[in-house]
């Protein structure tokens, strides 16, 4: 790791302290395009938003697909306090962001909370293929 990404782990880990200190959960991260300039940052607004959906990395995420053409996406790399979860990380591959860098994973902070994460949804299918198939046919063509 360059001193230069340090610097930029060490901004996100300071935006997750700010959200931990204005009542929202601890996680923060940064958008850095390919010159090393931050063009986005933000933290964990669930609570204060009252949305689950408003981790800082899908913020930054959807700021980066209607801001950035995919060329300069596809450069960019996203410094986060912690490893992005399952949605976040959906939607930091859909944006086209180029690469992201992490402090702390998700097995590190399972194991620093008390019920050791959440539990998982149980998921069942894949069912009504050919049903399915009907309304995706094409559509990618």
């Amino acid at each position: 790791m360059t001193p230069e990404e340090e610097r930029f782990l060490h901004r996100a880990i300071a935006l997750a302290t700010r959200s931990r200190e204005d009542g929202d959960a601890p996680f923060g991260s940064l958008l850095v395009g390919p010159g090393g300039e931050v063009l986005a940052e933000d933290h964990n607004t669930v609570l204060s938003d009252d949305d689950i959906t408003a981790h800082p990395e899908l913020k930054l995420a959807r700021w980066a697909a209607r801001n950035l053409p995919a060329g300069v996406a596809a450069g960019t790399t996203m410094y986060t306090s912690c490893q992005p979860c399952g949605m976040c990380s959906g939607a930091i591959a859909r944006s086209g962001i180029g690469r992201v860098v992490y402090a702390l994973s998700a097995e590190q902070l399972d194991a620093l909370k008390p019920s050791g994460g959440s539990p998982p949804v149980p998921q069942e299918g894949p069912a009504l293929f050919a049903a399915a198939c009907a309304a995706v046919e094409g559509y990618y063509t």
